[in-house]
């Protein structure tokens, strides 16, 4: 007997591909009496199948993105390096770097800051800043002769302290120690030298000028410690080793003195630190001037960041023909678009001067697009018109104050990186929630088709038995005997 059993169509908004179904045969599915259908492979090839496309569509689309994402922090990153190359040529004061020499550097050595004027001026040393020091007398007994009790006051130019001395401190050496871990104390060092005659109390003024002078007096009411003190009309119980003095000496005639060897308000934007004075009759020069090699060095890091910034650039929107890999931007808006902006800069004329282009100035273009500096004719155009130089870099249509200007739009908030980030990170999202929702879709696909299979499954099954019970009835009915004709 022939069984015919069919099944009727699953209703999905997921389409289902249809594969081939294993179904076991009669004689041992009937003789077992179990599964005729495979559900679980059956039900999971059917998902896969349906599944498969879908995925494979946004698992590229992922790729993609990602890719993109990962160039765009490339391009921001190159763009973020070559502008802090711009920060020494961007602004005019960029341009304001001087140098300041001196002919002879064992009578003064000198700096200038930015601003400095330039010049040449002669410089005449008569004397130097000193600071004072004093020999007490000699105390016969050494460094831990007694020299009495009581409070001293000690003054170093329009700065006071005092010293408190008893018994635990009142020798040369403990008067030392106790004037040199005083409190408030402006700069008045103490040390005990010994000789053949005794000992001496030496008192050294960190601080140099006429001003700077030191004085000793004792403030108890006693006499304990009077020969200590020194001080206008009680000079007898030191020596003046070295006065304190003022620096004398002149710029291009004009005299100035200064209570200090370092001197920055003599000369504007210029500091000289004074160390001999000149012979008689002789002078040393100064030399102020516009800090070429600074620049020169500043304009060479802004060759090498371009090309370190071109390098990158053309790997993101490259093409090898040989391989047919693409950059990750290749063709891209932003990629192409900022560096229509970064050419034009470049090549930009700033200025009616002969140096009024990076061409004029050394910098060219070579083959790869890299650029090329000859030092030497940057050197002659900065020494022949600085100005137009400073002006071709840090004017307010120079070069470098342009692509600066173009950096930091580029990398603002809302500007045209920013924007197309903010594109690809929403695309991200977008395919996230994709996935997520196939996700759901198949497996609600799964436990519909299991549930529809398993039921078609029992069908088949009882089919079965039912089959061979038939079977089994059927071949045990006697056989009837036809009658013979006669």
């Amino acid at each position: 007997m022939t069984t015919t059993s069919s099944t009727s169509s699953t209703s999905s908004s997921t389409p289902v591909s249809t594969t081939p179904v294993s179904i076991a045969s009669s004689s041992s599915a009937g003789a077992a009496g179990g599964s005729v259908i495979d559900v679980s492979t059956l039900v999971s090839e059917l998902v896969a199948a349906t599944e498969a496309p879908q995925q494979s569509l946004i698992a590229n689309q992922t790729t993609a993105v990602t890719a993109n994402i990962s160039a765009l922090g490339t391009l921001k990153g190159a763009l973020s390096t070559f502008q802090s190359s711009l920060t020494s040529l961007s602004t005019p004061s960029a341009f304001n770097a001087e140098t300041a020499t001196s002919s002879d550097q064992t009578v003064f050595t000198a700096t200038a800051a930015a601003g400095a004027v330039g010049g040449s001026y002669n410089v005449t040393v008569s004397t130097l800043a000193s600071a004072q020091q004093l020999l007490s007398s000699a105390f016969s007994g050494g460094d831990n002769a007694v020299v009495g009790t009581g409070k001293l006051s000690i003054a170093l130019g329009g700065s006071t302290f005092s010293v408190a001395v008893d018994s635990s401190n009142n020798t040369v050496a403990g008067v030392a120690a106790a004037i040199n871990a005083a409190a408030n104390n402006p700069g008045v060092t103490a040390t005990v030298v010994t000789g053949t005659d005794g000992a001496h109390l030496v008192l050294s003024s960190a601080q140099t000028g006429a001003a700077n002078t030191i004085q000793v007096t004792e403030t108890d009411g006693g006499t304990g410690l009077a020969a200590l003190t020194y001080g206008t009309g009680n000079t007898g119980h030191y020596t003046q080793q070295a006065a304190a003095a003022n620096a004398s000496f002149s710029i291009a005639g004009v005299a100035y003195t200064s209570a200090s060897n370092t001197v920055s308000n003599a000369l504007s934007g210029v500091t000289l630190n004074l160390l001999a004075t000149t012979a008689t009759g002789t002078n040393a020069t100064l030399t102020v001037a516009n800090d070429t090699a600074t620049v020169e060095s500043n304009i060479s890091g802004f060759v090498s960041a371009y090309n370190t910034l071109q390098s990158s650039l053309a790997s993101l929107g490259s093409y090898d023909s040989s391989t047919g890999t693409a950059g990750p931007l290749l063709g891209n808006p932003v990629l192409t678009g900022t560096q229509n902006q970064i050419q034009q800069a470049l090549y930009s004329l700033v200025g009616t001067s002969n140096y009024n282009s990076l061409a004029s100035i050394g910098i060219t273009t070579q083959s790869d697009g890299s650029l090329t500096l000859n030092n030497t004719t940057l050197q002659t155009a900065l020494s022949s018109n600085f100005s137009a130089v400073s002006q071709l870099f840090s004017g307010t249509n120079g070069i470098a104050a342009q692509l600066n200007s173009q950096m930091t739009a580029d990398l603002a908030s809302g500007g045209t990186i920013d924007t197309y980030g903010n594109t690809l990170t929403q695309q991200e999202n977008a395919l996230t929630t994709q996935t997520n929702t196939l996700n759901t879709q198949m497996s609600a696909l799964t436990a519909s088709l299991t549930q529809q299979y398993s039921a078609l499954n029992s069908l088949l099954s009882s089919l079965q038995t039912t089959s061979s019970y038939l079977s089994q009835a059927f071949a045990s009915l006697p056989t009837v005997q036809g009658t013979p004709n006669a």
